[in-house]
């Protein structure tokens, strides 16, 4: 009743009064029935290494992964969080990892299926020619004036160096990563072909993930996965990403998303048509894709 003759643009206290009703209960109960419900403290999307260094939760669910892929495939959560504390320095409570683990599905008692499907690890090969192998992994990059990380998830081909496509964004998911392989299949004119490029990853919960599976199937490509803690079975794209980090993203203080995607753009522009690789006869990895196309150049097979 007060509040419909005070919406109707009758003085407060004055409906109070006639009402008899004390303005401090009046308020209390206003605030009440205004105040929404509590979503709590909002997640800020990292946690702290002991030096400081902010560390985000995709990060995490990826070494959570690598975890439980080895000896720490039988820890719950709280094991688990003990292994990231001693192993990674990470500061983290048990709550947390709970909650990272239940958005991977890898809880204990679901711990059977979680995988989405077969592993096919990860073979030695030797490469002779472009479009025969690539990598793909993710690199995580922070915006100082948003104060949140952003996503560079990058797919190079190891013969040639060339950076085939990317994706920058604010997220990534299995979905994003399906469409990258997508784009550089047409890029590279693959999809008539009989043979495919063998796409090699990691064991990020992008690459594990149902919607990342389905693509590959739907574009009749070979993925496998490197096994846990060995990153020189993906070494093309991860020496990639440490230029990427000394030559980019440490250079920059972003101070928006549209800042940091410029950058990177920027960036993956020089790499691919200007930065010289000795590995490929000190040309730039695009320019040496072009003109391979064309001449017989020899350079040292690939064995990985």
């Amino acid at each position: 009743m007060a509040n419909e003759w005070i919406a109707k643009g009758y003085a407060v206290r004055k409906v109070l009064k006639i009402l008899e009703i004390s303005p401090s209960t009046y308020y209390y109960q206003y605030k009440k029935e205004e105040k929404s419900v509590s979503e709590g403290r909002p997640i800020p999307g990292y946690s702290l290494t002991k030096n400081g260094k902010k560390i985000p939760d995709e990060q995490i669910q990826e070494w959570l992964m690598e975890l439980i892929s080895g000896e720490a495939g039988v820890y719950g959560y709280r094991k688990l969080c003990l292994r990231l504390r001693s192993e990674y320095a990470l500061q983290i409570n048990k709550k947390k990892v709970y909650r990272l683990c239940k958005e991977l599905d890898i809880l204990q008692p679901q711990r059977e299926v979680k995988f989405h499907y077969p592993r096919k690890l990860a073979r030695n090969r030797i490469i002779t020619e472009s479009n025969q192998l690539w990598e793909a992994d993710i690199k995580y990059g922070y915006i100082e004036g948003e104060e949140r990380f952003f996503f560079i998830l990058s797919l190079i081909d190891v013969y040639d160096r060339s950076i085939i496509d990317y994706h920058i964004g604010l997220h990534c998911t299995g979905h994003d990563a399906g469409q990258l392989v997508q784009r550089a299949l047409f890029k590279r004119q693959q999809f008539e072909r009989e043979t495919k490029p063998v796409i090699r990853t990691d064991n990020g919960p992008q690459f594990i993930s149902l919607a990342f599976q389905k693509a590959c199937e739907t574009f009749h490509i070979e993925h496998e996965r490197i096994p846990p803690r060995t990153p020189n079975m993906n070494a093309h794209i991860e020496s990639f990403h440490r230029l990427l980090e000394y030559e980019c993203l440490r250079r920059f203080a972003f101070h928006s998303y549209a800042d940091a995607y410029h950058e990177v753009a920027e960036y993956m522009d020089f790499y691919n048509n200007r930065r010289i690789h000795s590995s490929i006869l000190d040309l730039a990895p695009n320019e040496f894709y072009q003109r391979n196309q064309t001449e017989e150049l020899t350079i040292k097979e690939v064995r990985l």
